[in-house]
């Protein structure tokens, strides 16, 4: 006797053509489940796979977003703690690690978040080798570093989220002072994610008209309006969302799903992500920081070489410096 399935769709020949587009999400925390949510609504994937170690968490936040199916487009998502139902991801996204503690430096997590790395790299190169990660988890730059090199991959498909979440925070923040949409305010944030970024203050404008020709001293101790303030409310939000809610989550999941469209839609877009830049700048060592750079389906196509002021440039070899000083004594 055949099954209702069968009398279902006995007249029709079934066609398993593959996924697609395949996402897999390691780490089904905040940041973890805030990108799942984004990629979901923003129909990025066809199959959508989460890996934790944390069975129960996994199960349930995998039934959830599966209940919910009726109400987005990905026909697949799927979930385990073995590294099989990652095979064959065009994007992997890791936000898998110890969460930053309130006051705690970004920094601070390097060693501990080093080991996690170490236990999860490898099975997603061999499932999926031809696969770009995206790492989010922090301290990122120092991570993708270390992902770039456990990895074997080239630095182009091993990209860091960076200062794309620190430039839209500037440019909400610029926005909010002159009364615009922050679309419309154009900035940048390079360097560390972190508290060394680099505000690129003679590169601020709206429509063009850079807001250093109507104030040179934008940006600088001696500006009576105290722009200075707004990249240091950067630095700080973090720890300040930490401290209010626990976690943050929200902004950064959207940060990443606009990293992901970028790279699967092939958009070229220009984004501010962490990536190796030796030779740049005069840097000799072996270091991934924010700079900007064109994504695409194969990963970082091309860098933007932005002229710097003599000031932004010290400024960005002072943060190459500093996570160089915490790189070079890693171990794994």
């Amino acid at each position: 006797m055949s099954t209702v399935k069968e009398r279902l769709i006995e007249n029709l020949i079934a066609e398993d053509t593959g996924s697609q587009c395949k996402i897999t999400i390691v780490g089904t925390g905040n940041v973890g489940m805030a990108c799942a949510i984004c990629i979901l609504l923003k129909d990025l994937a066809d199959e959508l796979a989460l890996i934790d170690i944390a069975s129960d968490k996994l199960k349930g936040e995998t039934m959830d977003l599966q209940h919910g199916s009726l109400f987005f487009s990905t026909a697949k998502i799927i979930s385990g703690e073995d590294y099989t139902v990652s095979a064959n991801s065009k994007l992997v996204i890791v936000t898998a690690g110890a969460r930053q503690q309130e006051g705690e430096s970004r920094l601070a997590l390097v060693q501990r978040n080093v080991n996690v790395m170490k236990s999860i790299i490898p099975a997603v190169v061999h499932h999926s080798p031809d696969c770009k990660i995206l790492i989010v988890s922090n301290p990122v730059d120092i991570l993708t570093y270390v992902v770039w090199k456990i990895s074997g991959l080239p630095a182009t498909r091993v990209i860091g989220s960076g200062c794309n979440l620190d430039s839209a925070r500037f440019r909400y923040l610029i926005g909010e002072k002159l009364g615009i949409h922050p679309t419309s305010c154009h900035a940048w944030i390079i360097g560390e994610h972190g508290d060394s970024s680099v505000p690129l203050w003679s590169g601020v404008n709206v429509a063009g008209v850079t807001l250093k020709s109507l104030d040179p001293k934008l940006g600088t101790d001696s500006d009576k309006e105290q722009w200075k303030t707004i990249h240091k409310q950067v630095v700080e939000s973090a720890y300040e969302i930490i401290k209010l809610k626990g976690y943050t989550s929200w902004a950064i999941g959207l940060s990443a799903t606009d990293l992901a469209g970028s790279i699967l839609k092939n958009l070229r877009r220009v984004h501010p992500v962490s990536t190796m830049i030796k030779g740049l700048y005069g840097i000799k060592e072996e270091i991934f920081l924010s700079i900007p750079c064109i994504l695409g389906r194969n990963g970082i196509s091309d860098v933007v070489k932005v002229n710097l002021n003599s000031e932004e440039e010290d400024l960005f070899k002072k943060s190459a410096n500093m996570l160089w000083n915490v790189q070079k004594d890693l171990v794994f």
